[in-house]
Formats: C-alpha cells, structure tokens, sequence
C-alpha cells in the first residue's frame, strides 16, 4: 500500500531485501565524490543503520524506477536519543528529557539523474504523512555537505552562527573526534546570505525555513567525504501557511 501517490509518481515503505538494496544503490551514485569512475558508483552505501530504520521509496508509477529515497527512525521519546545515527557523532543529552515522539530522518537522496521538482514534493508530501500519522513532535538528522573543507563554507557557518544556532537546552555537544566549530571557520564581518543559502543543502534551506536549528560545530566524516551539521525541527514551530502547503501534498 501507497504512503501517497501524486502525478508521475508513489511513495512507498521498503517491504523487502531488494528494495533495501535499491535504496542503498540509489545512495551510492547519489553520495559518490564527482568524478568518481563507474566501479565507486556500483558499490553500495550501507551501514548497521539500515536494519532499524524504515526506508521510503519514491518510484515512477508507470515503470517502477526508484527516483528518491530516505529512511526514517521513530523514537517514543528523547529518551531513545542514544538509537540514533545522529548519536555517534553529538552528545544528545539536552534532548533525552524530551516527552514526546521524535523520528529521525537520513540519507536522503534523489538519482542524479532525473531533474523533476515533483520528486521533492512527493517526498515531503510522504514525510508529513509519517509526521502525522505517528504524531511526531521533533524531526532531527544530520544535513551533509560536499567534501570536508570547512573553509569553503565560511558564509555558510557565519550565517548559521549568527542565525539558527540550538536552544541552549537542546544544543548538541560534541562528540566526534574531528569537528569544525562555525565560530572558528566563520567569514569574518559581513556574510554574504545569499551565497550561504545557495551552498547550503537543500533540505537544510528548508528545514531552517520551517524554524529549524543546527549544532553549533559540524563533523567531518572523511569515509562519506562530507560534512555533517546536526538539523532539529520542531513540529509546533513549523508556521501555519506551511503546515497548509505540506499536509496539500499529503491529502488523508
């Protein structure tokens, strides 16, 4: 059964070995540094990870290719905190006192290969669906950036550090043994925004949006070559007009 089907394209949970390993394979060509020769892509990403978490697939309706994916982990409280992907990389502890549903949400990715804007809707419009029918109160994960230069992405960091840093209550600590703290990598005087916004993940643009925060240090994680920055989300700060436009992609 459908999680939501619109236009082209369904989105579905993952129900077998094989379409475990479509995600995984989706991620590798997806997730390889640019450049990277036909044997790299072939290879799939995987991790422990998978075997707990539920995977959706955003498929083409008509010929079945799987076009997008992510993974989703629900939480009964903050008090799983330690379950998390995330955790391997941030002390969680100012979130482990937090009474309520929490699903964290990773590896998305959509085939580099296909440029459709309906690919995204689709997927947020599955991601409100799981939002509400487990009656998430906080979405967290960690957003990745290309390659493991901090100092290309001094705006980036400037605008976070200035902008959209945790509550104190719920900040993560740091954990991993290599980090890049924004204050240290930071432009400094004025940032530019706009290019900050547009070297930013998509996702993260629009999870920061919604009134979403970020860790105030981001992970280098050299076998991903990326850089991660921990993103929580708030269901309750999410505005109304756009609690109205995602739950319009996700009609009950």
């Amino acid at each position: 059964m459908p999680i939501l089907t619109k236009g082209r394209y369904r989105a579905r949970s993952a129900k077998t070995k094989s379409d475990i390993a479509a995600a995984q394979h989706l991620r590798q060509r997806a997730f390889a540094p640019e450049g990277a020769g036909a044997d790299l892509q072939a290879v799939a990403d995987t991790d422990h990870f998978d075997a707990v978490f539920t995977h959706i697939l955003i498929e083409e309706r008509t010929t079945g290719q799987l076009v997008c994916c992510f993974r989703v982990l629900p939480l009964a409280s903050g008090a799983e905190m330690e379950r998390s992907y995330s955790a391997q990389y941030y002390g969680l502890s100012g979130l482990a006192a937090y009474q309520a549903p929490v699903v964290e949400m990773g590896r998305f990715c959509i085939d580099p290969e296909v440029k459709d804007p309906d690919i995204i809707r689709v997927a947020w419009g599955a991601m409100t669906r799981f939002v509400d029918d487990n009656k998430i109160k906080l979405m967290f994960g960690c957003a990745s950036f290309d390659g493991v230069d901090a100092a290309a992405y001094g705006h980036v960091f400037a605008l976070l550090q200035h902008r959209h840093l945790a509550p104190d209550a719920y900040s993560p600590h740091e954990k991993a043994g290599e980090i890049h703290r924004f204050c240290d990598h930071a432009v400094e005087g004025e940032y530019d925004r706009r290019q900050a916004l547009r070297q930013m993940p998509p996702l993260l643009r629009t999870y920061l949006a919604m009134g979403g925060w970020v860790s105030d240090h981001a992970v280098v994680d050299r076998h991903m070559n990326t850089l991660h920055v921990f993103v929580g989300l708030e269901v309750e700060a999410i505005p109304m007009t756009r609690k109205h436009l995602l739950r319009a992609l996700a009609p009950a």
